[in-house]
């Protein structure tokens, strides 16, 4: 018998790898919410044929001594466990299934790292008057919270769809791939499924601009602001909170994207929420993860984004910007320039500290102790922008088209909260994710309405 071919665990795999904490679990939860219905037996077998026809995701970490140089992955040539599972249904069903993707990963041991849960009947998750905050212990979780303060005033979504709808809540181990890979491997499930052509949209082109000189901004070796604590709780993990807003108009002809001004709203929230909490002004670093992969069949499956820092200084993030629009635009140069540099996903510094020179084991001991000394240099957050979702997602006449998919990214300290997009069907698709360590669903409430208000206001006139 021929053994499973092995691969070594690539830099972020394995940093990953080392940092594990099993009080707050590194997850990615997708969660896609379709008009109809599915047949069960249907849908695992066009699930199954969609994981052969990415054979990459279908691995497991090897096994091996302290000793061993590297972690690696084993490829194997079928599942180990069965990866689609129906819940049964009831009134909490939503709420738990999203409960399970912040404190349940998918066990490194079994191929493939993932999970995929169809929950049935359950509506809409974000309707006119009312918002799902979930995050509590093991399938526990705060029912739905009143919209309050500026979320009043937000665009109503559509009515409250029939219940014979259906969600699809994939759940990755974010030590073997990530979210945008994932998605490319439902989108091959659902054209298997429905016999409909799920092929990616191309991506929007716009003009190529030489990246614009460094400006005066804060340097790397700042201490960045952290996110002021909140109302903390007593167990561990981490919270959620859904929502669904209108997606931010900009002036045509603009010259920076929707994403400048989802990283805008977002740096002037914390600040603002910041300033709420006493904090003393400080420059702020949010994390945006840049991602060059092709979005069709040949997508390397993995994880495969690399991250940037986009700083903004105090002064930017004063109590009243005072020219939006050149904020904006101060933006989108800083974004453009960093996605023009040519650099390994995690920087130079991690290819050194995970070659295969000493024992793995070591390095893993290592690695989390320059984490711990690295925390106070950490970057303030993380926005990842999904943008709009490339493919249509139908699972045909029965089941339909995605209308609403939201992601969300683990939110260990020290950064604490992360902040996840993405866009379908023209509404803006809102995670946000924190520590329970630092923050309480009150507190993301308030986070949220803060956003919603400040990425209204990137909405400048020309």
């Amino acid at each position: 018998m021929t053994p499973p071919t092995r691969v070594p665990f690539p830099v972020v795999d394995e940093v990953s790898r080392h940092c594990l904490q099993e009080e707050e679990p590194e997850t990615v939860h997708i969660e896609v919410h379709l008009p109809g219905r599915l047949d069960q037996s249907r849908l695992r077998k066009a699930f199954l044929e969609a994981l052969h026809r990415h054979p990459r995701i279908l691995m497991r970490e090897a096994p091996g001594g302290w000793y061993r140089r590297r972690y690696e992955w084993e490829l194997t040539a079928e599942p180990d466990v069965e990866v689609v599972t129906f819940p049964e249904p009831g009134p909490n069903s939503l709420r738990d299934a999203r409960t399970r993707a912040l404190v349940e990963a998918p066990p490194l041991s079994l191929s493939p790292p993932i999970r995929l849960e169809v929950v049935e009947g359950a509506g809409r998750a974000e309707g006119s008057e009312a918002t799902d905050l979930v995050g509590l212990h093991p399938l526990e979780g705060h029912g739905a919270v009143s919209i309050s303060g500026s979320a009043a005033g937000r665009d109503q979504p559509p009515p409250a769809r029939a219940r014979n709808t259906t969600v699809l809540f994939l759940t990755i181990n974010h030590t073997a791939l990530d979210g945008p890979a994932c998605l490319r491997i439902l989108a091959t499930a659902a054209e298997i499924y429905g016999g409909k052509d799920n092929s990616p949209t191309p991506a929007p082109t716009r003009p190529q601009e030489p990246p614009a000189p460094p400006e005066n901004t804060p340097s790397n070796w700042t201490r960045p602001a952290r996110v002021a604590q909140g109302t903390p709780e007593n167990s561990p993990g981490n919270g959620l909170l859904v929502t669904e807003l209108a997606l931010p108009r900009r002036p045509k002809g603009s010259p920076y994207t929707v994403n400048d001004q989802l990283m805008v709203a977002t740096a002037l929230t914390i600040a603002h929420w910041n300033r709420e909490h006493g904090e003393a002004p400080r420059p702020l670093r949010i994390t945006m993860p840049v991602d060059d992969r092709p979005r069709d069949m040949t997508m390397e499956i993995g994880n495969g984004t690399r991250l940037v820092e986009v700083p903004f200084s105090p002064e930017e993030l004063a109590k009243k910007p005072k020219d939006m629009p050149e904020l904006l635009s101060r933006t989108a140069q800083r974004t453009r320039a960093l996605k023009s540099l040519s650099r390994p996903q995690l920087g130079h510094g991690a290819g050194v500290l995970t070659a295969p020179v000493t024992p793995v084991a070591w390095r893993a001991a290592l690695t989390r102790g320059l984490r711990r000394a690295a925390a106070p240099w950490t970057s303030t957050t993380l926005l990842s922008n999904i943008g709009r979702i490339p493919y249509p997602l139908d699972f045909g006449e029965e089941a339909g088209r995605a209308h609403a998919v939201w992601f969300s990214a683990p939110a260990r300290m020290p950064r604490g909260l992360t902040v996840t997009t993405a866009s379908t069907a023209g509404r803006l698709h809102l995670a946000l994710r924190w520590s329970r360590a630092l923050l309480s669903h009150g507190d993301g409430t308030h986070l949220r309405d803060l956003f919603e208000h400040y990425l209204h206001a990137t909405e400048v006139a020309p």
